[in-house]
């Protein structure tokens, strides 16, 4: 496929998941929500599509209760998808996974110590921070920690970091209860991100999408693939509501990196083109391919607008 557009092709492609909350048996999140047609979905879209992950990254809350038979389920899902992509699995430790049962089930090993590590995707390096607290649901980094993420970034990767982790270091002042929850001691993570090579945090915990910096470093969050919070309810602390689910989709290019979200659920389409127009498009020159799609009387754009105004 040539490229009709300025940009090259991106270096790197990373899918960024969160929130998945399974439980074990496949029982419904709350009575009533199934997590894992949810994540099938949101899977089977992204295969889909055309992204072609080189890493599928997983920002946390991988089990709602850290339930051993919920990671197998985890697994039996998403193994086989990444597989058939050729995309590198990274997880990401959340504050309803459990350390123990996460690392074994996971890593094939136990361990109730912090889950940090470290990729490497093609000279692109992703670090898989853990800001969870054992048995609590906000965010903390403890001092040794910080000292292995300033080792880790001592020395810069090929094509730069990116850090993957749970509670995203942002202001959320559209659901402020959420701030109760945040990651605490924020400053002192900023110092040792502050002048690295991290070029991107991801994140996910608010089971909606937003975006910010952090010590000058685009943060993007992703929504959840299980339930979303409603930031337009009333008269409610929190809200949430099966409808919204997303995945994103983070393209990196030498100097810029791009975060698309990709909504989950099979819907009606309204207007399009056919497949088969990109090749009638990659066979004219760069001149035709402005004329044909960019000009509102081309008639590629006259027959969509006759198509939209027909009753």
């Amino acid at each position: 496929m040539i490229q009709l557009g300025q940009y090259p092709v991106a270096s790197h492609v990373i899918a960024h998941v969160s929130d998945t909350h399974l439980l074990g048996g496949g029982r419904p999140l709350y009575g009533q929500v199934d997590t894992i047609e949810h994540l099938a979905q949101a899977m089977a879209q992204l295969e889909r599509s055309s992204a072609k992950p080189q890493a599928i990254v997983f920002t946390g809350d991988l089990a709602d209760l850290g339930e051993p038979d919920a990671y197998e389920r985890l697994r039996e899902i998403v193994e086989p998808a990444a597989a058939r992509m050729g995309a590198q699995l990274i997880w990401v430790m959340g504050n309803h996974d459990e350390r123990i049962e996460y690392s074994r089930q996971l890593f094939d090993e136990e361990s109730e110590a912090p889950q940090d590590r470290v990729y490497d995707v093609n000279g692109l390096r992703i670090i898989s921070f853990d800001t969870t607290v054992p048995g609590y649901h906000h965010g903390e980094i403890t001092d040794d920690q910080l000292d292995w993420l300033a080792d880790v970034l001592a020395s810069p990767a090929k094509h730069g970091s990116i850090l993957a982790i749970h509670h995203p270091p942002i202001p959320t002042p559209m659901l402020e209860a959420m701030g109760m929850l945040e990651l605490r001691d924020q400053p002192r993570l900023a110092e040792v991100l502050r002048g690295s090579d991290v070029r991107a945090i991801l994140a996910g915990h608010l089971h909606y999408s937003t975006h910010s910096t952090f010590a000058g470093i685009p943060v993007s969050v992703a929504s959840a693939t299980c339930y979303t919070l409603d930031l337009s309810a009333e008269d409610s602390l929190l809200s949430g509501v099966d409808f919204g689910q997303s995945v994103n989709v983070v393209h990196v290019y030498d100097e810029q990196i791009v975060h698309s979200i990709i909504p989950v659920g099979d819907t009606p389409e309204v207007s399009g083109f056919p497949a088969s127009a990109l090749a009638q498009l990659e066979a004219m020159t760069a001149e035709e391919r402005l004329e044909a799609f960019s000009s509102k009387n081309s008639t590629f754009n006259v027959a969509e607008e006759e198509s939209s105004g027909q009753a």
